[in-house]
């Protein structure tokens, strides 16, 4: 079956770069067996479409954007209530050192978690910011995120939210009594042996990425420059960087091994992952009919997920803006990373809306027909 889901792992990947919907690709596929875990991997095409490319490898990182929310930031909120330090009905207020308004003093950890505090999914703030990154600039957005009406009462409506997870590292922060990217780097990228493959790059820190393949997002006219080592998201980059929102980097196999520590948690397994497994079993806990929110991942959207047809409606997973994405199906212990810069040179490129369903359903054939 391995050498099967290879063949049809390179010719999904090379039929995307021939229609142009994206010019490089990394992805991963793994499937659990009775002796463990089975992986294959592709990377192909360009890290960028000028005179200046080179060939997407193995170890080209790509910018993860939004998968920062559930590999990132929601494994550290998961360990800081793991060690005691918060708990999903902690108020933001009693941990979070800020003028909390009245409208927000009911907000907890799990509302940011689940996408349910009421906060607006977006503001362009970085508008009224001149396009220079620096630190200080994390305590000017979050004072206008604070400043910023609720939408909903929280608790009560789920909309997907960059600004909740841009308060929850904040909160991470204070409570790890560190930066979020040394709190990542300590809870999850060295205990896994990640730490070279999955990690932010601040952008003070430039030397960290010398020599390192990246591969390029968009040419910005805000920046008015292609971005490339630099993370993509404008308010991520005006931070510095590193934000709980997005900012993470990694390549596909890095993506694929932390998957699968975090589906070993779930089914009960020994996951290395250093909290309790049940926690990651809450996280990914969902019931359409109960309250039970799904915390830090996305679910299947019936009919029209990227995921496409052949992923249990139990799966978990998440997409990225710079086209990246990650599907874990815990019925049939598959795990698929495509990671991929179809934002490069324009993020005008939607053809990966369509081709999304098409190489996750293409890749899950052989799989199901194992099961036959």
């Amino acid at each position: 079956m391995k050498d099967q889901i290879n063949i049809m792992l390179n010719r999904a990947c090379a039929q995307g770069l021939e229609q142009g919907v994206f010019p490089g690709v990394s992805a991963a596929v793994s499937v659990r067996g009775k002796t463990g875990w089975s992986r294959a991997l592709f990377s192909g095409g360009w890290t960028r479409s000028d005179g200046h490319r080179e060939a997407v490898r193995r170890d080209t990182l790509f910018d993860l954007a939004s998968l920062t929310k559930p590999l990132c930031t929601t494994l550290c909120t998961l360990y800081l209530i793991d060690q005691g330090q918060l708990t999903l009905d902690t108020s933001c207020r009693s941990v979070l050192d800020a003028d909390m308004p009245g409208d927000k003093q009911g907000i907890t950890i799990e509302h940011l978690l689940a996408h349910c505090a009421g906060l607006p999914a977006y503001r362009p703030y970085f508008q009224a910011f001149q396009p220079t990154a620096a630190r200080k600039n994390r305590q000017l957005l979050l004072d206008l995120l604070l400043r910023e009406p609720l939408e909903h009462t929280p608790g009560t409506t789920r909309v997907y939210s960059d600004l909740g997870f841009i308060l929850l590292a904040a909160i991470i922060e204070q409570q790890g009594g560190v930066l979020l990217e040394k709190v990542f780097e300590g809870v999850v990228a060295e205990p896994l042996h990640l730490s070279a493959d999955l990690r932010f790059l601040p952008l003070e820190s430039a030397e960290r990425r010398a020599g390192r393949s990246v591969a390029a997002t968009e040419h910005c006219p805000w920046r008015q420059k292609i971005i490339q080592g630099e993370v993509h998201d404008e308010h991520c980059w005006l931070m510095g960087g590193v934000s709980g929102h997005a900012g993470l980097f990694g390549t596909a196999e890095a993506v694929v091994r932390l998957c699968e520590h975090i589906l070993d948690a779930w089914q009960g397994r020994d996951s290395h992952l250093g909290m309790a497994n049940a926690l990651m079993q809450r996280a990914l806990s969902f019931e359409k009919q109960t309250t039970l929110q799904r915390l830090g991942f996305d679910t299947p959207t019936p009919g029209r997920s990227s995921s496409g047809s052949s992923f249990s409606p139990r799966s978990a997973g998440h997409l990225g803006f710079s086209g990246t994405s990650f599907w874990i199906d815990p019925d049939q212990e598959v795990i698929m990373v495509l990671l991929t810069n179809r934002t490069h040179p324009a993020r005008t490129n939607e053809k990966i809306k369509l081709f999304r369903p098409l190489f996750h359903d293409c890749l899950m054939k052989p799989i199901r027909d194992r099961c036959r």
